[in-house]
């Protein structure tokens, strides 16, 4: 019985190799604007497009004290709403490395009937 069972595995470990070979990937970025470039995402862009939203946002959650820096050079950023789809969804605060020195967290806003979101700037 015991070499049956040897046979059954070394045809499955046979079977399962006959289809694995080294597989290759490439892959191309392309970015826009001067952000993109350094590893940072389209929030980082200065003066982020607005977004239309009918009804302004409900007012924030007040929450508790921030807590300990996780490390020097750390910006704790308030908690704030953003519009998802058709309703607003809360993005609780949090600790933040700057992307450049002397950079500040300009929080996001409502006015004129559109959204803008939050960025770092100077």
């Amino acid at each position: 019985m015991r070499p049956k069972l040897y046979l059954a595995a070394a045809v499955l470990f046979a079977a399962s190799t006959a289809f694995a070979g080294p597989r290759i990937a490439v892959g191309v970025g392309i970015g826009v604007g001067p952000a993109w470039g350094y590893g940072y995402g389209p929030s980082y862009v200065y003066d982020a497009a607005p977004v239309y939203a009918p009804a302004p946002p409900p007012p924030p959650v007040v929450t508790y004290a921030p807590p300990p820096t996780p490390a020097l050079g750390y910006t704790w950023v308030d908690g704030y709403w953003y519009p998802a789809g058709p309703r607003y969804a809360w993005r609780a605060g949090y600790w933040a490395r700057p992307p450049y020195r002397g950079a500040y967290w300009s929080a996001p806003r409502y006015y004129g009937g559109r959204y803008y979101r939050g960025y770092w700037r100077r």
